[in-house]
């Protein structure tokens, strides 16, 4: 893997963990042709890894927001190169981007580690700043589609977002 510090190795080994406890599966193999992401594919639903050619660790919870914000229907028949034709792409992008963040602060990790400055077209500070300040892009949407909720909404027994109420939409 392109990252070796101990702090990324245990992050990813997280995220590992966790999208195969919610339902996305990982599998580990070589990629042989160009991958949008160095090392990293979506292919019929389940995110395909070569740690050889990975590149930043954290686009994997990125590339499984993608997966969990598409109905259930859709989400085995999802590819790397389909996912960006889709009807909804940009706000499923936002949707993704917004789960991604919730899903670090699930799991403790540093929104950086998704959000790193190679990404998101040199967006990832504003994006981050943005989460800090409570102004979060994609909440609506993951709202709309019943996965988390507002603080106006929250009750004692479902706190707001980035708290989710279900990882997957159905």
């Amino acid at each position: 893997m392109a990252y070796n510090n101990d702090e990324n190795i245990v992050a990813f080994e997280k995220c590992i963990s966790f999208l195969n406890s919610i339902g996305i599966k990982t599998v580990f193999r070589k990629i042989e042709s160009d991958s949008f992401l160095p090392g990293l594919l979506i292919e019929k639903g389940m995110i395909v890894i070569d740690k050889d050619t990975l590149e930043h660790a954290g686009d994997i919870l990125h590339e499984a927001g993608h997966l969990a914000v598409v109905p259930t229907k859709h989400r085995h028949l999802l590819t790397e190169k389909n996912i960006i034709k889709r009807t909804n792409r940009e706000g499923e992008e936002m949707m993704a981007i917004a789960w991604s963040y919730a899903a670090c602060m699930h799991l403790v990790i540093d929104p950086f580690f998704v959000f790193h400055e190679q990404g998101y077209r040199g967006g990832s500070e504003q994006i981050v700043d943005s989460c800090g300040k409570s102004d979060y892009i994609g909440l609506l949407m993951l709202q709309a589609v019943g996965m988390t909720t507002s603080e106006k909404q929250a009750t004692s027994e479902i706190p707001s977002y980035p708290h989710m109420i279900k990882w997957l939409r159905e």
